[in-house]
C-alpha cells in the first residue's frame, strides 16, 4: 500500500519509521514536492500544508462549510484543514480578524496556534481528554467533523488495514455522539485491504455517503475521503 502523503494524527503508539530511504528516492520525492503546483500554492496563499485543497475541493464540490458553524477537526496538527476553515468562516476568507463561527481542533501532536482556533493537544480517547474536548464544545454539537488523521503505514497490507479502520471507527463514533442530525463528516482513508467495510460502516451510520478523490490527492497515493452527510437514527 502506497505510503499516506500528508497525516494528520499519527495512531497513539505508532512512531515515526527509523529505516533510511534510499537517497534516490528521497531526492525523487524532494524533486517532486517541490516542483508540485500545490506545494506552490500552499507557499504563496499561506497553507502549512497542500492537504487544504484537498479539503477546499471536497467543500466547494458539496457546500458543507459555512460561517457560523461549529467545526471539529481531528487530526490536525500541522494545522491546514483548520486554517481552510477558519478562512472559510471569515468575511472576505481572511486568515485573522473576524470569525463567524467556531474551531475545535484537537491533535496527539502539538499544533503551531492559529488565530482564533481552539487547539487541544491530546488523545479524545482518553476520558481527560474527551472531557476537555466536550467541555470546548460549550454544550454545542458540531456542524461538521473533519478527520485528516493516519496511521504510519508500515507496508503490512493486513496491519495498515486495522489500523485505518480503527481510525475511521474513532471518528464515526465521536460523530455519532458530538455531531448535528443534520452535520457532516469527512474522513481520510486509504483504498487496499478493509476499504469496502469501511465504505460500509459510512453507509451504516450516515444516510448520504460520497467517496471524493481530490486533484490536489497525488494520483500515486491510496489515500481517498469518505463524506458522510446525515446521521441516521437508532444504529
Amino acid at each position: 500500500m502506497p505510503a499516506p502523503e500528508e497525516t494528520g494524527a499519527r495512531h497513539p503508539g505508532q512512531s515515526m519509521s527509523t529505516k533510511a530511504k534510499p537517497n534516490k528516492v528521497n531526492k525523487a520525492w524532494l524533486h517532486d514536492h517541490i516542483n508540485d503546483p500545490y506545494v506552490k500554492l500552499a507557499t504563496k496563499e499561506g497553507y502549512r500544508a497542500r492537504a487544504a485543497y484537498k479539503l477546499k475541493e471536497i467543500d466547494e464540490a458539496l457546500g458543507l462549510i459555512k460561517p457560523g458553524q461549529l467545526v471539529v477537526d481531528l487530526g490536525s496538527t500541522p494545522g491546514a484543514w483548520s486554517q481552510y476553515v477558519r478562512r472559510r468562516m471569515s468575511p472576505g476568507g481572511a486568515a485573522t480578524g473576524a470569525l463567524e463561527g467556531t474551531i475545535v481542533a484537537i491533535d496527539i501532536l502539538p499544533m503551531e496556534p492559529i488565530e482564533d482556533v481552539n487547539f487541544l493537544q491530546g488523545d479524545f480517547r482518553e476520558d481527560s481528554v474527551l472531557a476537555q474536548l466536550t467541555e470546548a464544545l460549550g454544550g454545542r454539537k458540531a456542524d461538521v467533523v473533519v478527520s485528516d488523521m493516519a496511521p504510519n503505514l508500515s507496508g503490512i497490507e493486513s496491519a495498515d488495514a486495522a489500523r485505518i479502520a480503527h481510525l475511521i471507527e474513532l471518528a464515526i463514533d465521536f460523530s455519532q455522539h458530538h455531531l448535528k442530525p443534520e452535520g457532516a463528516l469527512v474522513a481520510k482513508l486509504f483504498h487496499g485491504s478493509g476499504y469496502d467495510q469501511l465504505v460500509k460502516l459510512f453507509k451504516a451510520h450516515f444516510r448520504i455517503v460520497k467517496p471524493f478523490k481530490p486533484k490536489a490527492s497525488r494520483d500515486r497515493s491510496s489515500e481517498t475521503f469518505m463524506v458522510g452527510i446525515g446521521l441516521k437514527t437508532g444504529v
